[in-house]
Protein backbone atom coordinates (compact mmCIF):
# COMPACT_ATOMS: atom_id res chain seq x y z
CA UNK A 1 0.00 0.00 0.00
CA UNK A 2 2.86 2.40 0.83
CA UNK A 3 4.56 1.89 -2.53
CA UNK A 4 1.21 2.19 -4.32
CA UNK A 5 0.45 5.56 -2.68
CA UNK A 6 3.85 6.92 -3.59
CA UNK A 7 3.39 5.88 -7.20
CA UNK A 8 -0.06 7.49 -7.28
CA UNK A 9 1.40 10.73 -5.90
CA UNK A 10 4.00 10.72 -8.66
CA UNK A 11 1.46 9.90 -11.34
CA UNK A 12 -1.39 12.29 -10.50
CA UNK A 13 -0.19 15.19 -8.36
CA UNK A 14 1.42 18.52 -9.23
CA UNK A 15 2.70 20.05 -6.00
CA UNK A 16 2.94 23.80 -5.32
CA UNK A 17 6.34 25.51 -5.43
CA UNK A 18 7.87 22.14 -6.24
CA UNK A 19 9.98 20.94 -9.13
CA UNK A 20 8.30 17.57 -9.55
CA UNK A 21 11.53 15.95 -10.66
CA UNK A 22 12.83 16.66 -7.15
CA UNK A 23 9.71 15.13 -5.63
CA UNK A 24 10.00 11.99 -7.75
CA UNK A 25 13.52 11.50 -6.38
CA UNK A 26 12.55 12.21 -2.74
CA UNK A 27 8.81 11.53 -2.27
CA UNK A 28 7.11 12.05 1.07
CA UNK A 29 3.49 11.46 2.07
CA UNK A 30 2.26 12.56 5.50
CA UNK A 31 -0.37 10.36 7.11
CA UNK A 32 -0.96 11.81 10.58
CA UNK A 33 0.20 14.32 13.15
CA UNK A 34 0.22 14.84 16.89
CA UNK A 35 1.59 17.82 18.78
CA UNK A 36 4.44 19.41 16.86
CA UNK A 37 5.27 16.20 15.01
CA UNK A 38 3.91 14.61 11.85
CA UNK A 39 4.20 10.99 10.71
CA UNK A 40 4.62 9.66 7.18
CA UNK A 41 3.03 6.56 5.67
CA UNK A 42 6.07 4.50 6.68
CA UNK A 43 5.59 5.43 10.34
CA UNK A 44 8.58 7.79 10.56
CA UNK A 45 8.05 10.90 12.71
CA UNK A 46 9.32 14.40 11.97
CA UNK A 47 9.36 17.64 13.89
CA UNK A 48 7.24 20.21 12.05
CA UNK A 49 10.00 22.79 11.74
CA UNK A 50 8.06 25.15 9.52
CA UNK A 51 4.60 24.93 11.09
CA UNK A 52 2.98 23.26 8.06
CA UNK A 53 4.11 26.21 5.93
CA UNK A 54 4.18 28.91 8.61
CA UNK A 55 0.65 28.53 9.95
CA UNK A 56 0.39 25.94 12.71
CA UNK A 57 0.02 27.38 16.22
CA UNK A 58 -0.95 24.78 18.79
CA UNK A 59 0.39 21.68 17.10
CA UNK A 60 -1.58 18.99 15.32
CA UNK A 61 -4.74 17.37 16.70
CA UNK A 62 -5.34 20.05 19.30
CA UNK A 63 -8.38 18.70 21.14
CA UNK A 64 -10.19 22.01 21.55
CA UNK A 65 -9.83 22.88 17.85
CA UNK A 66 -10.98 19.42 16.79
CA UNK A 67 -14.05 19.76 19.00
CA UNK A 68 -14.89 23.24 17.68
CA UNK A 69 -15.14 21.87 14.14
CA UNK A 70 -17.20 18.87 15.23
CA UNK A 71 -19.60 21.11 17.15
CA UNK A 72 -20.08 23.38 14.15
CA UNK A 73 -20.68 20.36 11.90
CA UNK A 74 -23.72 19.52 13.98
CA UNK A 75 -25.19 22.88 12.95
CA UNK A 76 -24.07 23.59 9.36
CA UNK A 77 -20.87 23.28 7.36
CA UNK A 78 -21.29 26.19 4.96
CA UNK A 79 -23.81 28.65 3.58
CA UNK A 80 -22.66 31.96 2.00
CA UNK A 81 -21.74 35.53 2.88
CA UNK A 82 -23.16 37.01 -0.32
CA UNK A 83 -25.98 39.20 0.97
CA UNK A 84 -26.14 37.48 4.37
CA UNK A 85 -23.87 36.35 7.18
CA UNK A 86 -23.63 33.51 9.69
CA UNK A 87 -23.01 33.18 13.40
CA UNK A 88 -19.29 32.29 13.62
CA UNK A 89 -18.30 34.71 10.83
CA UNK A 90 -20.03 37.54 12.69
CA UNK A 91 -18.51 36.66 16.05
CA UNK A 92 -15.06 36.20 14.55
CA UNK A 93 -15.22 39.61 12.86
CA UNK A 94 -15.92 41.22 16.22
CA UNK A 95 -12.99 39.36 17.79
CA UNK A 96 -10.59 40.30 14.99
CA UNK A 97 -11.43 43.97 15.33
CA UNK A 98 -10.98 43.73 19.09
CA UNK A 99 -7.46 42.30 18.61
CA UNK A 100 -6.28 44.38 15.65
CA UNK A 101 -4.79 47.91 15.54
CA UNK A 102 -7.40 50.37 16.79
CA UNK A 103 -8.08 52.20 13.52
CA UNK A 104 -9.21 49.02 11.77
CA UNK A 105 -12.95 48.46 12.06
CA UNK A 106 -14.19 46.25 9.20
CA UNK A 107 -13.51 42.65 8.14
CA UNK A 108 -13.79 41.21 4.62
CA UNK A 109 -13.25 37.43 4.49
CA UNK A 110 -11.49 35.31 1.89
CA UNK A 111 -9.76 31.92 1.68
CA UNK A 112 -6.02 32.63 1.54
CA UNK A 113 -3.44 35.30 2.23
CA UNK A 114 -2.94 36.01 -1.47
CA UNK A 115 -6.67 36.62 -1.84
CA UNK A 116 -6.66 38.88 1.21
CA UNK A 117 -3.94 40.97 -0.43
CA UNK A 118 -5.76 40.94 -3.78
CA UNK A 119 -8.84 42.31 -2.03
CA UNK A 120 -6.79 45.01 -0.31
CA UNK A 121 -5.43 46.13 -3.68
CA UNK A 122 -8.92 46.32 -5.17
CA UNK A 123 -10.27 48.17 -2.14
CA UNK A 124 -7.45 50.71 -2.30
CA UNK A 125 -7.86 51.22 -6.05
CA UNK A 126 -11.62 51.66 -5.88
CA UNK A 127 -11.49 53.78 -2.73
CA UNK A 128 -9.87 56.67 -4.59
CA UNK A 129 -12.30 56.29 -7.47
CA UNK A 130 -15.24 56.34 -5.07
CA UNK A 131 -14.06 59.61 -3.49
CA UNK A 132 -13.44 61.22 -6.89
CA UNK A 133 -9.67 60.87 -7.09
CA UNK A 134 -9.46 58.33 -9.93
CA UNK A 135 -5.95 59.44 -10.92
CA UNK A 136 -4.54 57.57 -7.89
CA UNK A 137 -4.18 54.13 -9.51
CA UNK A 138 -0.63 52.90 -9.00
CA UNK A 139 1.00 50.94 -6.19
CA UNK A 140 4.37 51.01 -4.48
CA UNK A 141 5.88 47.65 -3.59
CA UNK A 142 9.05 46.67 -1.78
CA UNK A 143 11.89 45.07 -3.69
CA UNK A 144 12.29 41.43 -2.69
CA UNK A 145 8.70 41.42 -1.42
CA UNK A 146 6.19 38.57 -1.61
CA UNK A 147 2.44 38.74 -1.11
CA UNK A 148 1.11 35.58 -2.74
CA UNK A 149 0.59 34.12 -6.18
CA UNK A 150 -2.57 35.62 -7.64
CA UNK A 151 -1.90 38.18 -10.37
CA UNK A 152 -2.48 41.28 -8.26
CA UNK A 153 -0.35 39.88 -5.45
CA UNK A 154 2.36 38.93 -7.94
CA UNK A 155 2.25 42.45 -9.41
CA UNK A 156 3.21 43.93 -6.04
CA UNK A 157 5.77 41.18 -5.44
CA UNK A 158 9.39 41.45 -6.47
CA UNK A 159 11.22 38.13 -6.32
CA UNK A 160 12.52 37.38 -9.81
CA UNK A 161 12.65 33.62 -9.29
CA UNK A 162 8.92 33.52 -8.56
CA UNK A 163 7.57 36.47 -10.52
CA UNK A 164 9.68 37.26 -13.58
CA UNK A 165 8.09 34.70 -15.88
CA UNK A 166 4.66 36.29 -15.35
CA UNK A 167 5.80 39.81 -16.27
CA UNK A 168 3.44 40.19 -19.25
CA UNK A 169 0.46 39.44 -16.96
CA UNK A 170 1.36 41.95 -14.26
CA UNK A 171 0.28 45.58 -13.85
CA UNK A 172 3.01 48.18 -13.60
CA UNK A 173 3.89 50.00 -10.41
CA UNK A 174 6.78 51.38 -8.45
CA UNK A 175 9.42 49.38 -6.59
CA UNK A 176 11.53 50.76 -3.75
CA UNK A 177 14.37 49.10 -1.80
CA UNK A 178 13.99 47.69 1.66
CA UNK A 179 16.88 47.77 4.15
CA UNK A 180 18.80 44.50 3.96
CA UNK A 181 21.51 45.05 6.53
CA UNK A 182 23.49 41.84 6.06
CA UNK A 183 23.80 42.22 2.29
CA UNK A 184 24.42 45.99 2.35
CA UNK A 185 27.83 47.57 1.85
CA UNK A 186 27.77 49.38 5.18
CA UNK A 187 26.14 46.80 7.44
CA UNK A 188 24.79 49.74 9.44
CA UNK A 189 21.07 49.34 10.27
CA UNK A 190 20.46 53.08 10.74
CA UNK A 191 22.17 54.01 7.48
CA UNK A 192 20.32 51.29 5.57
CA UNK A 193 16.99 52.41 7.05
CA UNK A 194 17.53 56.09 6.33
CA UNK A 195 18.72 55.52 2.77
CA UNK A 196 15.62 53.45 1.95
CA UNK A 197 13.24 55.93 3.57
CA UNK A 198 14.90 58.75 1.61
CA UNK A 199 14.39 56.89 -1.69
CA UNK A 200 10.76 56.25 -0.78
CA UNK A 201 10.16 59.90 0.05
CA UNK A 202 11.69 61.06 -3.21
CA UNK A 203 9.31 58.77 -5.09
CA UNK A 204 6.33 59.97 -3.09
CA UNK A 205 7.22 63.61 -3.58
CA UNK A 206 7.20 63.13 -7.34
CA UNK A 207 4.36 60.63 -7.83
CA UNK A 208 2.06 60.69 -4.78
CA UNK A 209 -0.78 62.10 -6.89
CA UNK A 210 -0.71 58.84 -8.92
CA UNK A 211 -0.29 56.40 -6.05
CA UNK A 212 -3.21 54.60 -4.45
CA UNK A 213 -1.31 52.56 -1.87
CA UNK A 214 1.95 51.07 -0.70
CA UNK A 215 2.23 47.35 0.13
CA UNK A 216 4.66 45.99 2.68
CA UNK A 217 5.22 42.87 4.74
CA UNK A 218 5.21 43.63 8.43
CA UNK A 219 8.65 43.85 10.11
CA UNK A 220 10.15 40.94 8.15
CA UNK A 221 10.18 39.79 4.54
CA UNK A 222 9.37 36.09 4.61
CA UNK A 223 9.76 34.44 1.21
CA UNK A 224 12.42 37.00 0.30
CA UNK A 225 14.86 35.37 2.72
CA UNK A 226 13.72 36.27 6.23
CA UNK A 227 14.96 39.86 5.97
CA UNK A 228 14.27 41.63 9.28
CA UNK A 229 13.63 45.37 9.01
CA UNK A 230 15.79 47.64 11.18
CA UNK A 231 14.11 49.50 13.99
CA UNK A 232 12.09 52.48 12.82
CA UNK A 233 11.68 51.46 9.20
CA UNK A 234 8.07 50.29 9.27
CA UNK A 235 6.97 53.28 11.34
CA UNK A 236 8.94 55.52 8.99
CA UNK A 237 7.04 54.12 6.03
CA UNK A 238 3.77 54.75 7.89
CA UNK A 239 4.74 58.38 8.48
CA UNK A 240 5.55 58.92 4.80
CA UNK A 241 2.30 57.32 3.63
CA UNK A 242 0.38 59.67 5.94
CA UNK A 243 2.39 62.72 4.83
CA UNK A 244 1.76 62.08 1.13
CA UNK A 245 -1.82 60.78 1.40
CA UNK A 246 -1.11 57.21 0.27
CA UNK A 247 -2.86 54.19 1.78
CA UNK A 248 -0.65 51.70 3.62
CA UNK A 249 -1.45 48.02 3.04
CA UNK A 250 0.31 45.86 5.65
CA UNK A 251 0.70 42.15 4.93
CA UNK A 252 0.41 40.27 8.23
CA UNK A 253 -0.42 36.92 6.64
CA UNK A 254 2.77 35.24 7.86
CA UNK A 255 3.58 37.56 10.77
CA UNK A 256 0.17 37.82 12.41
CA UNK A 257 -1.31 35.88 15.32
CA UNK A 258 1.67 35.80 17.63
CA UNK A 259 4.35 34.63 15.23
CA UNK A 260 6.71 37.52 16.07
CA UNK A 261 5.94 37.78 19.78
CA UNK A 262 3.14 40.31 19.24
CA UNK A 263 -0.40 39.53 18.13
CA UNK A 264 0.40 41.47 14.94
CA UNK A 265 3.94 42.42 13.98
CA UNK A 266 3.04 46.05 13.28
CA UNK A 267 2.52 46.40 17.04
CA UNK A 268 6.31 46.33 17.46
CA UNK A 269 6.32 49.92 16.17
CA UNK A 270 2.73 50.95 16.92
CA UNK A 271 1.91 51.16 13.22
CA UNK A 272 -1.73 51.70 12.22
CA UNK A 273 -2.37 50.27 8.73
CA UNK A 274 -5.14 51.52 6.45
CA UNK A 275 -5.64 47.95 5.26
CA UNK A 276 -4.24 44.75 6.77
CA UNK A 277 -4.22 41.24 5.31
CA UNK A 278 -4.27 38.28 7.70
CA UNK A 279 -4.38 34.51 7.24
CA UNK A 280 -2.24 31.45 8.07
CA UNK A 281 -2.38 31.38 11.90
CA UNK A 282 -5.95 32.66 12.08
CA UNK A 283 -7.38 29.14 12.42
CA UNK A 284 -4.38 27.66 14.21
CA UNK A 285 -3.40 25.99 10.96
CA UNK A 286 -6.63 24.01 10.55
CA UNK A 287 -8.73 25.49 7.74
CA UNK A 288 -8.29 28.08 4.97
CA UNK A 289 -9.65 31.36 6.28
CA UNK A 290 -8.15 34.78 5.57
CA UNK A 291 -9.34 38.35 5.97
CA UNK A 292 -8.73 41.91 4.87
CA UNK A 293 -9.23 44.44 7.65
CA UNK A 294 -9.74 48.09 6.89
CA UNK A 295 -10.66 51.44 8.41
CA UNK A 296 -14.12 52.90 8.69
CA UNK A 297 -13.12 55.71 6.30
CA UNK A 298 -12.39 53.21 3.53
CA UNK A 299 -15.55 51.23 4.27
CA UNK A 300 -17.66 54.40 4.19
CA UNK A 301 -16.37 55.27 0.72
CA UNK A 302 -18.15 52.15 -0.58
CA UNK A 303 -21.38 52.71 1.40
CA UNK A 304 -24.04 54.36 -0.76
CA UNK A 305 -27.17 53.74 -2.80
CA UNK A 306 -26.71 50.80 -5.17
CA UNK A 307 -27.26 53.04 -8.19
CA UNK A 308 -24.08 54.99 -7.31
CA UNK A 309 -22.01 51.93 -8.31
CA UNK A 310 -19.71 52.06 -5.30
CA UNK A 311 -20.20 48.41 -4.29
CA UNK A 312 -17.07 46.25 -3.92
CA UNK A 313 -17.85 43.54 -6.45
CA UNK A 314 -15.62 40.82 -5.05
CA UNK A 315 -16.29 37.51 -3.31
CA UNK A 316 -15.42 33.84 -3.01
CA UNK A 317 -17.62 30.77 -2.75
CA UNK A 318 -16.32 29.78 0.69
CA UNK A 319 -15.95 33.31 2.09
CA UNK A 320 -16.70 33.28 5.83
CA UNK A 321 -17.07 29.49 5.92
CA UNK A 322 -18.64 28.43 9.21
CA UNK A 323 -16.21 25.60 9.95
CA UNK A 324 -13.20 27.84 9.44
CA UNK A 325 -14.62 30.72 11.44
CA UNK A 326 -15.66 28.40 14.28
CA UNK A 327 -12.18 26.94 14.62
CA UNK A 328 -10.67 30.44 14.31
CA UNK A 329 -12.78 31.60 17.25
CA UNK A 330 -11.61 28.68 19.36
CA UNK A 331 -8.03 29.30 18.26
CA UNK A 332 -8.23 32.91 19.46
CA UNK A 333 -9.82 31.78 22.73
CA UNK A 334 -6.83 29.49 23.26
CA UNK A 335 -4.48 32.41 22.57
CA UNK A 336 -5.91 34.09 25.65
CA UNK A 337 -6.31 30.99 27.81
CA UNK A 338 -2.77 29.76 27.17
CA UNK A 339 -1.03 33.16 26.89
CA UNK A 340 0.30 32.18 23.48
CA UNK A 341 1.69 35.57 22.44
CA UNK A 342 3.50 36.08 25.74
CA UNK A 343 4.88 32.53 25.61
CA UNK A 344 6.25 33.04 22.10
CA UNK A 345 7.93 36.27 23.19
CA UNK A 346 9.52 34.50 26.16
CA UNK A 347 10.61 31.39 24.27
CA UNK A 348 11.99 33.54 21.46
CA UNK A 349 14.75 34.73 23.79
CA UNK A 350 15.78 31.13 24.44
CA UNK A 351 15.55 30.36 20.73
CA UNK A 352 17.86 33.30 20.02
CA UNK A 353 20.46 31.76 22.31
CA UNK A 354 20.14 28.38 20.61
CA UNK A 355 20.46 29.85 17.14
CA UNK A 356 23.40 31.95 18.28
CA UNK A 357 25.36 28.74 18.78
CA UNK A 358 25.14 28.13 15.02
CA UNK A 359 26.96 31.38 14.30
CA UNK A 360 30.34 29.73 14.86
CA UNK A 361 29.77 27.24 12.05
CA UNK A 362 31.93 28.08 9.01
CA UNK A 363 28.96 27.93 6.63
CA UNK A 364 26.62 30.17 8.64
CA UNK A 365 26.82 33.75 7.40
CA UNK A 366 23.85 35.34 9.11
CA UNK A 367 21.02 34.46 11.49
CA UNK A 368 17.88 36.57 11.29
CA UNK A 369 15.04 36.26 13.76
CA UNK A 370 11.98 37.99 15.04
CA UNK A 371 9.94 35.83 17.41
CA UNK A 372 9.42 32.41 15.88
CA UNK A 373 10.34 33.56 12.35
CA UNK A 374 13.96 32.60 11.72
CA UNK A 375 16.31 32.34 8.78
CA UNK A 376 19.83 30.91 8.76
CA UNK A 377 21.78 32.02 5.70
CA UNK A 378 24.46 29.64 4.46
CA UNK A 379 27.50 31.05 2.65
CA UNK A 380 30.71 29.65 1.24
CA UNK A 381 32.74 32.41 2.95
CA UNK A 382 31.84 34.12 6.21
CA UNK A 383 34.42 36.84 5.56
CA UNK A 384 33.28 37.89 2.09
CA UNK A 385 29.64 36.72 2.42
CA UNK A 386 30.14 34.91 -0.88
CA UNK A 387 27.23 32.57 -1.54
CA UNK A 388 27.53 28.98 -2.58
CA UNK A 389 27.20 28.36 -6.32
CA UNK A 390 23.47 28.19 -7.05
CA UNK A 391 23.83 24.87 -8.81
CA UNK A 392 25.06 23.26 -5.58
CA UNK A 393 21.61 23.85 -3.98
CA UNK A 394 23.14 23.76 -0.51
CA UNK A 395 19.98 24.89 1.27
CA UNK A 396 17.94 22.19 -0.43
CA UNK A 397 20.41 19.46 0.50
CA UNK A 398 20.60 20.66 4.10
CA UNK A 399 16.81 20.40 4.41
CA UNK A 400 16.88 16.91 2.90
CA UNK A 401 19.43 15.92 5.53
CA UNK A 402 17.22 17.49 8.20
CA UNK A 403 14.39 15.31 6.92
CA UNK A 404 16.62 12.25 7.31
CA UNK A 405 17.35 13.36 10.88
CA UNK A 406 13.68 13.85 11.72
CA UNK A 407 12.64 17.45 10.96
CA UNK A 408 10.78 19.09 8.08
CA UNK A 409 11.27 22.54 6.64
CA UNK A 410 11.83 24.19 3.26
CA UNK A 411 14.69 26.49 2.28
CA UNK A 412 14.56 29.87 0.57
CA UNK A 413 17.56 29.41 -1.68
CA UNK A 414 20.40 28.94 0.81
CA UNK A 415 18.43 30.40 3.70
CA UNK A 416 17.18 27.68 6.03
CA UNK A 417 13.74 28.59 7.35
CA UNK A 418 12.90 27.73 10.94
CA UNK A 419 9.37 28.59 12.02
CA UNK A 420 8.27 26.13 14.71
CA UNK A 421 4.70 25.94 16.00
CA UNK A 422 3.97 28.45 18.76
CA UNK A 423 3.32 25.58 21.18
CA UNK A 424 6.88 24.18 20.88
CA UNK A 425 8.47 23.63 24.27
CA UNK A 426 12.01 24.71 25.07
CA UNK A 427 13.07 21.07 24.97
CA UNK A 428 11.56 20.69 21.51
CA UNK A 429 13.21 23.89 20.30
CA UNK A 430 16.55 22.56 21.52
CA UNK A 431 16.05 19.27 19.71
CA UNK A 432 15.06 20.97 16.44
CA UNK A 433 17.99 23.40 16.45
CA UNK A 434 20.31 20.46 17.17
CA UNK A 435 19.00 18.69 14.06
CA UNK A 436 19.53 21.84 12.00
CA UNK A 437 23.09 22.16 13.28
CA UNK A 438 23.95 18.54 12.53
CA UNK A 439 22.54 18.79 9.01
CA UNK A 440 24.43 22.00 8.23
CA UNK A 441 27.70 20.52 9.44
CA UNK A 442 27.27 17.26 7.56
CA UNK A 443 26.26 18.80 4.22
CA UNK A 444 28.59 21.80 4.15
CA UNK A 445 31.65 19.93 5.36
CA UNK A 446 31.38 17.71 2.30
CA UNK A 447 30.17 20.41 -0.05
CA UNK A 448 32.52 19.46 -2.88
CA UNK A 449 30.74 16.11 -3.06
CA UNK A 450 27.20 17.49 -2.97
CA UNK A 451 25.26 16.51 -6.06
CA UNK A 452 24.10 19.54 -7.99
Amino acid sequence: MTHELIEKSKKYLWLPFTQMKDYDENPLIIESGNGIKVKDINGKEYYDGFSALWLNVHGHRKKELDEAIKKQLDLIAHSTLLGMTNVPATELAEKLIELSPEKLSRVFYSDSGAEAMEIALKMAFQYWKNIDKPEKQKFIAMQNGYHGDTIGAVSVGSIDLYHQVYGPLMFEGFKVPIPDVYHSNSGDPVQCRDECLHILEQLLMEHHHQIAALTIESMIQGAGGMIVMPEGFLSGVRALCTKYDVLMIVDEVATGFGRTGKMFACEHEDVQPDLMAVGKGITGGYLPIAATLTTEAIYTAFYDDYQKRKTLFHGHSYTGNQLGCAVALENLRLFEAENIVEEVAKKSEYLQLLLGELQSLPAVGDIRQIGFMCGVELVSSKETKEPYPAEKRIGYHVTLKMRDLGMLTRPLGDVIVFMPPHASTMEELYAMVAIMKEAIIEVTSGVTNVRA
